[in-house]
């Protein structure tokens, strides 16, 4: 959330040092408001169904782009990994077996911390409002984009013997 004032008492924030860090702040010592823009929990899903992978695009994405199944970590979420199998149920209508956790990845043009799992489904796929369209493919033919859920589909892809190569994106 960007922040213009203070939101406990509503003067201008200011820009200020903190430890090498700039960050929003309020003027009024009294208040002694701080915008620290810690990043947001988003889970992602690298999700293996009948053999394949699937990756999505979601309607606001321009084509041909395809991604992980992604979403925010609820606060009504009981864990992320219950997090991720939640999100891959209301995007592509699967039921998760389990949840493997696979790593972390920082996502900074979103300001987002990525918490990634393989996730192995059943069931058929049935699109959510969020999505455009889906693709299957072999985990053998995967290439993976070199940022954030990229990253944690190479590294998913690497823990199972295969080698993966980057696609040529233009920075994201």
């Amino acid at each position: 959330m960007s922040y213009q004032y203070c939101p406990q008492c509503a003067q201008l924030l200011q820009s200020r040092d903190d430890h090498g860090v700039t960050r929003l702040g309020c003027p009024d010592r009294d208040c002694g408001f701080v915008h620290w823009d810690n990043p947001v929990p988003v889970v992602a899903a690298v999700v293996e169904h009948e053999g394949h992978i699937i990756l999505a695009r979601n309607k606001a994405w321009a084509a041909p782009f395809y991604a992980l199944i992604t979403g925010f970590l609820e606060k009504t979420d009981s864990s992320p990994d219950e997090a991720v199998k939640r999100e891959v149920n209301e995007e592509l209508g699967l039921t998760a077996q389990t949840a493997h956790f696979i790593g972390h990845y920082r996502f900074e043009r979103q300001n987002q911390i990525i918490l990634a799992y393989h996730v192995p489904c059943t069931g058929h796929i049935v699109l959510g409002e969020e999505l455009a369209d889906y693709k299957r493919l072999e985990p053998a033919k995967v290439r993976y984009w070199p940022v954030a859920t990229g990253l944690a589909l190479r590294d998913w892809l690497v823990s199972q013997g295969y080698a993966p190569q980057a696609l040529d994106v233009p920075k994201l």
